[in-house]
């Protein structure tokens, strides 16, 4: 009788979440390029506060992240946002840089937004690049003058679409944001898009209500909810207008994947963004194999994060092209 009354439960449970019964919608995906195109490196055994880029890979392209040439690099080969990083600076500045300190990328000294933009702007952002220990620096020399401020690249590229991420947990960032792209005359409308800590992400949609912001914290939190009750059909409250994270190596294992769980995030307005493949502890990276794409559903209609937009942006206009006409 238990073992009859289990098997009940587990076909009720297969046949709640069989994505074959649930409808495919048509999916409009859009690719978003986490750094842009910048240079990858080693991820084992890294945390927060790891200078990376005393552990790049061999270079296969000429450009460091979060600068002009990379920024519109990135766009040519098919990100439909560039995810960039910003810092206040003490002149009443945003500087768009990665690190919480200059130490790691540059010849100075510091947290970085305890520093001018003037002189952020002096510095050499290549200067700490190697993928042979210190031996050679390949981009030592050539990122002089080349940190922007958020300013300069919003106005560079007046079309395209950001994903703005807040560096700090000072709630009071989100405020100096909106002052500084009002005093730059700078629209914040749907090209504009925020994300990071909780206290600043909070307050960004206290006062843009109708923007597209999320944090780390939400991403995970509707992410365990779903993993935890979607068996049920149900969808936690803590996805509703939110943002989920599905890792591409554990898609199978999300309640409802691809059609039924696509068509709950749609009723609960739920962003569904597609991440690389967990490998250890450091948590999900972009895509960066271009063949992950061939997981991708036609019904997809969420953000596709990669970290090697130079390779996955031409795989994926070819994919998309392929999954429209039906191919």
């Amino acid at each position: 009788m238990i073992l009859l009354a289990a098997l009940t439960l587990m076909g009720a449970v297969y046949i709640a979440n069989a994505s074959w019964l649930a409808p495919e919608y048509e999916g409009e995906a859009r690719l978003m390029a986490h750094r842009g195109i910048h240079q990858l490196y080693d991820r084992v055994g890294i945390d927060k506060d790891t200078c990376t880029a005393n552990r790049m890979r061999p270079p296969k392209n000429p450009y460091i992240e979060n600068t002009l040439p990379s920024i519109a690099a990135s766009f040519w080969a098919g990100a439909d946002i560039l995810e960039i990083d910003i810092h206040p600076t003490t002149d009443n500045e945003f500087v768009v840089f990665h690190d919480w300190t200059i130490d790691c990328r540059t010849e100075g000294s510091g947290v970085t937004r305890e520093q001018s933009l003037a002189y952020l702007k002096s510095l050499d952002v290549g200067y700490g690049y190697t993928a042979d220990g210190g031996k050679t620096f390949p981009f030592r020399g050539k990122g002089k003058g080349m940190m922007p401020s958020l300013a300069e690249v919003l106005k560079a590229f007046p079309e395209q679409r950001f994903l703005i991420n807040f560096k700090s947990r000072w709630i009071h960032e989100a405020d100096l944001l909106r002052a500084y792209l009002d005093r730059h005359g700078i629209a914040i409308d749907d090209k504009i898009m925020v994300y990071g800590h909780d206290k600043p992400v909070m307050r960004w949609k206290s006062i843009n209500p109708s923007g597209f912001a999320f944090s780390k914290a939400e991403m995970k939190t509707c992410t365990l909810d779903y993993m935890k009750v979607g068996w049920s059909t149900k969808t936690p409250g803590s996805c509703a207008n939110s943002v989920i994270g599905v890792p591409i190596n554990y898609r199978v294992l999300v309640w409802g994947w691809p059609n039924r769980f696509l068509e709950r995030m749609r009723q609960s307005n739920t962003t569904v963004i597609l991440l690389g493949s967990i490998e250890n502890e450091n948590g999900a990276p972009g895509i960066t194999d271009p063949d992950d794409l061939d997981a991708v559903p036609a019904s997809f209609n969420g953000l596709i994060w990669t970290d090697a937009v130079e390779d996955v942006g031409p795989a994926w206009a070819k994919k998309s092209g392929e999954l429209k006409s039906g191919a």
